[in-house]
C-alpha cells in the first residue's frame, strides 16, 4: 500500500473577497472557507482542507506517540477511575454521581433517605454510558427531578452543536414518555405540580429569544410561549426561585438585564415585570416567602461591584438597599435558605463567603480557609431549609475538597478530598501569589505554583483568558502535574477583562480598553523573566475561545517571547465575526466588543487587534491550533482562515498544527479519556517545542 503521509503542510487557495465599511475596504483571500449553508458543512473542498490539515498534525505529531502516551497514562492514573461524588440531600432522596472503572461518562444514581448504604436501594436515574454507546460525541446539558422525585427530565447534545433534544425519564417504570423536545438550550424547570416544564429553544441562530412551556402529554406544537425577546442581542432563561414557590424569567445580554416573575403553580398568569431594562443595569433576583413575600435584588445599579436590595412583592422596583456596593468587596452573587442566606463575592480577588441573616442585618459570619490563595464555593444546597452548607474547596497545589459547613457551629467537616491513586505528595510544591506591574503601572496578580527543588530559571506555562468578565480561579489540576514535574512554572496570569479583582478589572479590559489585555498577559510574562523565573522563549502559553484571541494578539505583538503556544478554538477572526449579525453571538457581544457596522472607532480598534487582520510576515513561535466542526461559539473557519494566512505570511521554520475535531464543538472531545488524550497531545507538543526531556523529575523533597 503506498504511503498517504503528507510531506508539506496544506497551502489553503487564496479567493478575495472584499467588504467595505466606513468607507474602508478590507481584503480577506480565505473567507471562502465558510460553508454557505453553514451550521451544515458539506462543501467538498473545505472538508477536504480541513481533513489535509489534520492529516499534516498527524505526520508531525506521529513521532512523539510515545511521550503521548506516556504522558496520557501517568494523567489517567491520577484520576480515580471508579468514584463517586458525595451525595446530598433532596427531599426524599440521596443524589451522587458516581464513574465506573474505564468508562468515559457518567451514571446518576439516589437512594431513599435512610435507606441502607449498601447499594440494595440505590436507584440508577440515568446512564450517560449507555445513552453515549456509539457516538463520536456525547453530552448532557441540563437534568432535573420533579418535586415529587417521581420523573426526571434531561437533555442531550450528540454532535457538539449544542442544540440539546430533551426527553422525560419516569424513574418508577424506567421508562421514557413520549415527550421529546428537540432543539432546547436551556435548564428544564418543573412547575404547576410537575404537570409543565419550563425550558427555551434556540432559534436559527442559536440565540435563545423565548421561555416556553410544555404540558406533559400534549404535542410540543401546543407548546406555549410564556415570553420572546425581540431585542437580538438578549439571551432569555428561566429559573425557579429557591423555596420553589415562583419561576422567574430573565433576559439580558453583557451589560443589560430584565426579569419577570410569575407563580409555579400557574405559570401562564401574567408575567410580573420586577425593573424594566436601562442600559448598562445587570440584576439578577429571588424570593423570600412567607407573610409578606419579599424579592432579594443583586444589582450593580449604585455601584459597579453589586449590591444587594430588597423589595416588597406588589411594588418589585422600590428597591432598599440591605447590602451597599464596595470598591473592596465585589458581590458575585447570594442564595435565599429559611433562616438565612449566603453571600458569594471576591475580596483582594479571592472568593469568600458569608452567612447573613434575616432578623439581624450587622451580623456577618465569613466562612474561613486555611490558604492565602484558593477557590471555594457553595455546592448542591437544594433544600429551602438548610442548617449544613455543602462546599468545595481547592487551590493550586491542594486537591479538590467537599466539606460541609455547620451554619449554627461554624465548623467545618472534611467530607471527601480528591483522590490520586498514582499518588500526590503536597508537600513537594509550593505556590504564590504574585503582583507584576503593567505597562500602564496597575499591578496584575499572578497565581503561581512549581516544584520546591525546581531550578530557576527555568521553563514556565503561563495561561490567561481575560474576557466576558470571567474570573480564572486558582484551582487545582492534575494534568498541570505533567508539566510541573518535568520542571516547569505554571502560571495563571488574571489579566483585566476577567473580573477577578472585580467588575472594574472587567471593565478595564472590554471595548475601548480591550487592549489592555494584550498588554498585561505581555508584561506578565517580562515581570516573570525579570523575577527570575523563566527566559524569554522559554514561556509556553494557552488559552481557549476569547482566550485564543490573546494568544493571537501577543503573537503578532511579542512572538520572541513564546517558546510553544496553543489556542485552542481561538476567537480571531474578531472583525468579521463582529460585522456578521447573522452569526449566533454577534449581536449580543456588541456590548463586549463594540459594533464595529455603526460605529467607525470600534472598527477602527477592532481591526488594529484582531489577531486575523494584523497577521504579517514576521518569525512567529511554535502553534498548534484546534477547532470543532460543530461549534457555534467560534465557528470552525475562523481558525482554519487564521492558520492559512499564517502559513502564507510568516517568515519561520517553526511548526504550525491544526487540528479540527470533525465530530465535536467548542469544548472538544466529551469522554473524560478522550478529552484527556488532546490534553496529552497539547503537553507533548510543547515538550517537543520548548525541548524538555519528556521524562518526569523523580519524587524527591
Amino acid at each position: 500500500m503506498a504511503d498517504t503521509t503528507p510531506l508539506s503542510p496544506p497551502l489553503a487557495a487564496k479567493k478575495p473577497s472584499t467588504v467595505t465599511h466606513h468607507g474602508i475596504t478590507v481584503t480577506d483571500d480565505y473567507a471562502w472557507l465558510r460553508d454557505p449553508k453553514y451550521p451544515v458543512v458539506k462543501d467538498k473542498k473545505i472538508l477536504a482542507h480541513l481533513e489535509a490539515e489534520n492529516a499534516w498534525f498527524e505526520a508531525r505529531m506521529k513521532p512523539h506517540q510515545d511521550t503521548i502516551e506516556a504522558l496520557f497514562k501517568e494523567m489517567r492514573a491520577r484520576i480515580k477511575e471508579a468514584d463517586k461524588s458525595v451525595p446530598y440531600k433532596d427531599g426524599d432522596w440521596l443524589y451522587w454521581i458516581e464513574f465506573e472503572e474505564g468508562a468515559e461518562y457518567k451514571k446518576w444514581w439516589r437512594r431513599p433517605v435512610g435507606a441502607p448504604d449498601d447499594g440494595s436501594a440505590d436507584q440508577l436515574m440515568l446512564d450517560e454510558p449507555a445513552l453515549a454507546e456509539g457516538k463520536e460525541y456525547f453530552r448532557v446539558g441540563a437534568i432535573s427531578v420533579s418535586k415529587n422525585g417521581r420523573l426526571l427530565a434531561y437533555s442531550v447534545d450528540d454532535n457538539g452543536s449544542e442544540r440539546y433534544t430533551a426527553r422525560i425519564k419516569d424513574l418508577t417504570s424506567g421508562e421514557h414518555l413520549p415527550d421529546e423536545i428537540p432543539g432546547t438550550l436551556s435548564a428544564l424547570v418543573w412547575v404547576a405540580g410537575d404537570t409543565g416544564l419550563l425550558y427555551s429553544l434556540a432559534n436559527e441562530q442559536w440565540r435563545t429569544d423565548n421561555a416556553r412551556l410544555h404540558w406533559l402529554g400534549q404535542p410540543i406544537e401546543q407548546d406555549i410561549e410564556l415570553y420572546h425577546e425581540d431585542d437580538e442581542g438578549f439571551r432569555v432563561s428561566a429559573s425557579i426561585s429557591g423555596n420553589e414557590d415562583w419561576i422567574i424569567v430573565s433576559t439580558g445580554d453583557h451589560e443589560t438585564s430584565e426579569a419577570w416573575i410569575v407563580p409555579a403553580e400557574t405559570p401562564q398568569a401574567p408575567l410580573q415585570l420586577v425593573r424594566r431594562r436601562e442600559k448598562g443595569v445587570e440584576y439578577d433576583v429571588d424570593v423570600y416567602p412567607g407573610e409578606r413575600p419579599t424579592l432579594y435584588i443583586h444589582a450593580n445599579d449604585t455601584h459597579e461591584n453589586f449590591r444587594l436590595a430588597t423589595a416588597p412583592l406588589d411594588r418589585p422596583d422600590e428597591w432598599t438597599t440591605l447590602i451597599e456596593g464596595s470598591d473592596a468587596f465585589y458581590l458575585t452573587g447570594f442564595e435565599l435558605f429559611r433562616d438565612f442566606y449566603v453571600i458569594d463575592g471576591r475580596l483582594g480577588g479571592l472568593d469568600r463567603i458569608e452567612i447573613r441573616y434575616y432578623d439581624d442585618p450587622a451580623r456577618i459570619e465569613p466562612v474561613d480557609f486555611p490558604e492565602a490563595s484558593y477557590t471555594a464555593s457553595l455546592g448542591s444546597n437544594p433544600e429551602f431549609d438548610q442548617t449544613v452548607l455543602r462546599m468545595s474547596y481547592e487551590s493550586m497545589i491542594s486537591p479538590s475538597s467537599t466539606y460541609d459547613y455547620d451554619v449554627k457551629t461554624r465548623t467545618l467537616t472534611l467530607l471527601k478530598v480528591q483522590e490520586i491513586p498514582s499518588g500526590y505528595d503536597r508537600d513537594l510544591y509550593v505556590t504564590e501569589r504574585l503582583e507584576i506591574a503593567a505597562r500602564d503601572g496597575t499591578p496584575i496578580p499572578v497565581s503561581l505554583m512549581y516544584r520546591k527543588d525546581r531550578k530557576s530559571p527555568g521553563p514556565l506555562h503561563l495561561y490567561g483568558y481575560g474576557a466576558y468578565g470571567m474570573a480564572i480561579p486558582p484551582g487545582f489540576s492534575t494534568t498541570r502535574l505533567s508539566l510541573v514535574d518535568r520542571g516547569f512554572a505554571y502560571a495563571i496570569a488574571h489579566v483585566r477583562g476577567g473580573d477577578d479583582l472585580g467588575r472594574a478589572w472587567y471593565k478595564a479590559g472590554k471595548l475601548e480598553s480591550r487592549t489592555n489585555t494584550f498588554n498585561d498577559f505581555v508584561d506578565v510574562a517580562k515581570g516573570l523573566i525579570a523575577g527570575g523565573f523563566t527566559e524569554a522563549g522559554r514561556i509556553s502559553i494557552s488559552g481557549g475561545s476569547a482566550g485564543g484571541e490573546l494568544m493571537g494578539a501577543v503573537i503578532n505583538s511579542n512572538p520572541e517571547l513564546w517558546g510553544a503556544v496553543v489556542a485552542h478554538v481561538p476567537f480571531v477572526d474578531v472583525l468579521a465575526t463582529m460585522l456578521d449579525p447573522t452569526l449566533p453571538l454577534t449581536p449580543g457581544e456588541w456590548p463586549e466588543w463594540g459594533n464595529p457596522i455603526e460605529d467607525r472607532a470600534a472598527f477602527e480598534l477592532i481591526r488594529s487587534y484582531s489577531p486575523y487582520d494584523n497577521v504579517r510576515a514576521q518569525d512567529y513561535p511554535p502553534l498548534l491550533v484546534t477547532a470543532g466542526l460543530n461549534d457555534p461559539r467560534v465557528t470552525y473557519w475562523e481558525p482554519a482562515k487564521w492558520v492559512a494566512r499564517l502559513r502564507e505570511l510568516k517568515t519561520d521554520g517553526n511548526e504550525l498544527l491544526l487540528k479540527t475535531n470533525m465530530g465535536a464543538g467548542h469544548g472538544g472531545k466529551s469522554g473524560r479519556f478522550q478529552s484527556l488524550h488532546e490534553t496529552a497531545e497539547e503537553f507533548a507538543f510543547i515538550l517537543w517545542q520548548m525541548g524538555v526531556e519528556p521524562s518526569p523529575q523523580a519524587a524527591k523533597r
